[in-house]
């Protein structure tokens, strides 16, 4: 062999020089290409961990929304989810602040994650994490598992609770063609590149945002009634009253507790079968008494077989007596105009007279409006007739007072009068022109619209940093217009901390609304 390099002349001993240089320059070229991909998945990973970020911080709206209307209810689950986010937010930070020492370990005390010079040190990552006096990579490990208890305590679900600890594992690690494992720390660091240390601590971030949602998305469905199992079928009757005036009509509901809406039951009342599919059951009154009826609910199962639950029930009819119902619903709310019907069967209106207990309570032509003035103490409106030349008290019903509930912030779309309340596309042109934000609450039994204090919007710049601006009252500011001709098709933003006060008085933060640009 050595006689035949001998021969080579030396023309073909430069060319072979060339090409071994040549393969080492693409040798280098490679590890540049893979260094630019762990950089593009780094920028990758930080915006998903914003996304998830507000997906997490959308449940915990949730969970505290439900607490603010049922606080024995909800107050325990909301307690762990503070304690579950302050978890999350301390080790995420605490993830932050390592990878900042790492890239400065390598580029010197002005180093930035934004702009990493020495991508390709292979040392910086295991001197901040592997150091033999203080060794920050097990310190990390032991806050992980620490995180990774609390969390799974939180899960029921045996899926989600296995997936929660195979994706935070600190498990100890065997590479490929070693005898011995690993410790986690040392198999995550030791002679890793800088920009893959920062990339992997940046994907365990993205698992510490992904475990906070599975424990919170857990806890909001503990509080659910939907938690009670369902191991019994019964046959229930609902009537709208048990007492019924002469000449009225008795209306009542027969219903299977757990039905299933895509194949309801047959109803038969004295082997008669109920026509549609509600279970209502109807007939005309035309005497005083007590009556009863029975009959039974006939349930098909998948096997093709069937079972019948059957029920009793009863019903009074009774003379002519004063009847009270609120327009709206079964309820008042304080601080407002709420429509009440009131009347006497065979009593002109004229001769027709109520009163009520915390608030006022007039006459509009046939109609009544009830105005309740304190939230958590009932108001009882007492009828009175004039009845053969006397007045004769016919009637005294007591209602629940309650708080309006929140409104719902939405921006007003010319022409169609549609009001849009975030979650799908907005026109660009049709949004720079809208003057403001508004709040209202709209769901087909009250129409009550609010004034709308105050808000944030918040946009987020190409390396995915939020520019919060702040509104001036309803309206938006020109820098905000400018901020919304700058976004581009399928960019999005969020209207938060919005304030808005209602004909009550009582001022409240309403839920956060994303704006999807067109």
């Amino acid at each position: 062999m050595a006689e035949s390099v001998g021969r080579l002349s030396p023309r073909q001993r430069m060319i072979n020089l060339m090409y071994i240089v040549l393969t080492a320059m693409l040798a280098l070229n490679v590890s540049s290409d893979v260094l630019d991909g762990f950089a593009q998945v780094e920028d990758g990973l930080a915006k998903t961990n914003e996304s998830v970020g507000q997906r997490n911080d959308a449940i915990y709206s949730q969970l505290r929304a439900f607490t603010d209307l049922n606080p024995d209810k909800g107050t325990p689950w909301l307690r762990r989810a503070d304690e579950v986010r302050l978890g999350a937010d301390r080790l995420y930070q605490h993830i932050d602040s390592l990878k900042l020492e790492i890239v400065r370990e390598a580029d010197g005390p002005e180093g930035t994650l934004s702009d990493i010079q020495g991508r390709e040190n292979l040392d910086a990552a295991a001197i901040v994490m592997l150091g033999p006096v203080d060794s920050k990579g097990k310190h990390l490990r032991e806050s992980v598992e620490a995180y990774r208890s609390q969390v799974t305590a939180c899960v029921t679900d045996s899926a989600k609770r296995s997936a929660i600890e195979s994706a935070l594992s600190t498990a100890p690690f065997s590479r490929p063609g070693t005898l011995t494992s690993q410790l986690w720390e040392e198999a995550k660091f030791e002679n890793q590149p800088l920009v893959a240390a920062v990339t992997l601590l940046t994907k365990l971030q993205n698992d510490v945002r992904y475990a906070e949602g599975e424990a919170l998305s857990s806890l909001l469905a503990a509080v659910d009634a939907g938690d009670v199992r369902v191991n019994e079928l019964n046959a229930f009757v609902i009537p709208n009253s048990r007492m019924v005036m002469r000449g009225g009509r008795y209306s009542a509901s027969i219903v299977l507790a757990a039905v299933d809406t895509t194949a309801r039951p047959d109803i038969y009342v004295g082997g008669s079968k109920l026509p549609g599919d509600r279970g209502v059951y109807e007939l005309a009154t035309s005497r005083t008494g007590t009556f009863d009826y029975s009959g039974y609910i006939e349930v098909a199962h998948g096997d093709g077989s069937t079972t019948r639950h059957p029920f009793t029930s009863s019903y009074t009819v009774m003379e002519p007596s004063a009847t009270v119902s609120a327009t709206m619903m079964n309820v008042l709310y304080a601080g407002i105009n709420n429509p009440v019907s009131i009347s006497v069967p065979g009593v002109p209106m004229k001769d027709v007279s109520a009163t009520m207990t915390n608030g006022t309570l007039s006459r509009q032509g046939d109609s009544w409006v009830a105005r309740p003035a304190k939230v958590g103490e009932n108001a009882t409106v007492t009828v009175t007739a004039n009845i053969d030349g006397r007045p004769q008290t016919v009637s005294s019903t007591t209602f629940r007072v309650r708080r309006l509930p929140d409104p719902t912030a939405y921006l007003s779309l010319p022409g169609d009068k549609e009001r849009y309340k975030g979650g799908r596309p907005i026109s660009k042109a049709v949004l720079t022109n809208l003057p403001g934000l508004e709040a209202a609450i709209d769901d087909d039994m009250l129409d009550i619209n609010f004034q709308v204090l105050g808000f944030e919007t918040v946009f987020f710049d190409q390396m995915g940093n939020a520019i919060p601006e702040v509104s001036q009252g309803s309206q938006f500011t020109q820098r905000q217009r400018d901020q919304f001709r700058r976004l581009s098709r399928g960019k999005r933003f969020y209207i938060s901390r919005i304030r808005a006060k209602g004909p009550d008085g009582i001022e409240r933060t309403l839920s956060p609304m994303e704006v999807i640009v067109n």
